[in-house]
């Protein structure tokens, strides 16, 4: 299947993206919906979270991406493996992760990742990154007791202001004061994997439901 060619970044602001997305059938999606979930906000192609459902059977697995594009082929992509606990929804999750979690079966939600997110370096773009203190807020009304949130990139100060949106929330813990050296996960990125290659740092923060 040739990739989706699509712009790097996209303006979440930008009146394109302000209608909520509507949440779909969960019954329709996964085979048991009430498998716990694991959440991955800005997924991009969708790779990551591909090989995390073929790898974890027991989980399903849930895609977040604002480029439309990039969502239709990875669920065809989905398709035509047969990946059942899998699915990617168009979204911009900073409008639509409320009515999106709110539609789950209640307690599924157990854990979450952002990794990489655009880096919207110009302070006068800031405001178009990801983990905004609204995002924070519905993470928290919807995650239970103990789930995780697991957060990393390669920009220090992306990395910085998004620990620090989680540590100002009192529903929030940080689980090492320090830079974590380990992931979490099973699997990389593929933007993890580009980065350690060139010998750069990663920069990773672990936050437990409080």
């Amino acid at each position: 299947m040739p990739l989706a060619r699509v712009r790097e970044h996209v303006n979440p602001l930008s009146a394109k993206y302000q209608v909520p997305a509507i949440a779909p059938n969960w019954q329709q999606i996964y085979t048991n919906p009430n498998q716990p979930l694991h959440l991955d906000i800005g997924c991009a192609r969708g790779k990551f979270a591909f090989q995390l459902a073929q790898l974890e059977p027991s989980w399903n697995v849930l895609g977040l991406e604002i480029r439309e594009p990039l969502v239709t082929q990875a669920n065809q992509l989905r398709d035509e493996e047969n990946v059942l606990n899998l699915h990617y929804l168009y979204c911009n999750a900073n409008n639509s992760l409320q009515p999106i979690l709110e539609s789950l079966p209640s307690g599924v939600l157990q854990r979450v990742t952002i990794q990489f997110p655009d880096p919207w370096f110009k302070k006068r773009h800031q405001k178009r990154r990801v983990v905004q203190p609204g995002l924070v807020k519905d993470l928290a009304d919807f995650l239970p007791v103990g789930a995780l949130v697991f957060l990393q990139s390669d920009i220090l100060d992306v990395a910085q202001e998004m620990r620090d949106r989680f540590k100002e929330s009192p529903d929030f813990e940080l689980q090492n004061p320090d830079w974590s050296q380990e992931n979490i996960m099973p699997i990389p990125t593929e933007r993890e994997i580009g980065v350690l290659d060139a010998g750069n740092p990663v920069y990773r923060a672990l936050f437990t439901r409080v």
